[in-house]
């Protein structure tokens, strides 16, 4: 007789009928709670092959979850997780490299920010681009 390997932490909620915004938040939460770092909860719960993508495939759904107080609630443990592993050393996913061109003011404009806030251009541009969409664009999104 075969035995079955132990159920990751995702599967029990993962697996129920009820696939809504409350169970995405479950499991967030329940992986949250192990302290994993910040790049393995960004990509088991909002990556590319995440519970949110997986759960909510079509484009108006995945939109109506962003909007929705479990995905606030789920970015906010992202961010608390970042906030806590802030001085850790990086973890050993691989790394890709994205070009951004933009005006000198605008790069400017960020490089005086990063400094100010004393972290590097990279950090603070990770950070702005998993910033909560703001209220305006996201009813500019719905409307469109």
């Amino acid at each position: 007789m075969a035995t079955r390997a132990e159920p990751s932490a995702l599967e029990p909620v993962a697996a129920r009928q009820e696939h809504g915004p409350q169970a995405v938040l479950e499991v967030a939460e329940q992986l949250f709670a192990a302290n994993p770092e910040w790049l393995v909860f960004f990509r088991e719960i909002m990556g590319l092959e995440g519970i949110v993508r997986r759960t909510f495939q079509h484009p108006e759904a995945l939109l109506r979850f962003e909007c929705s107080p479990e995905y606030a609630r789920i970015r906010e443990m992202l961010d608390e997780l970042r906030q806590r592993q802030q001085d850790q050393p990086a973890p050993r996913e691989s790394q890709r490299v994205v070009t951004v061109r933009m005006p000198r003011s605008l790069h400017e404009t960020l490089k005086a920010e990063a400094q100010q806030m004393r972290v590097s251009i990279n950090s603070l541009c990770i950070t702005k681009l998993l910033k909560l969409i703001d209220e305006e664009t996201q009813r500019e999104l719905t409307a469109g």
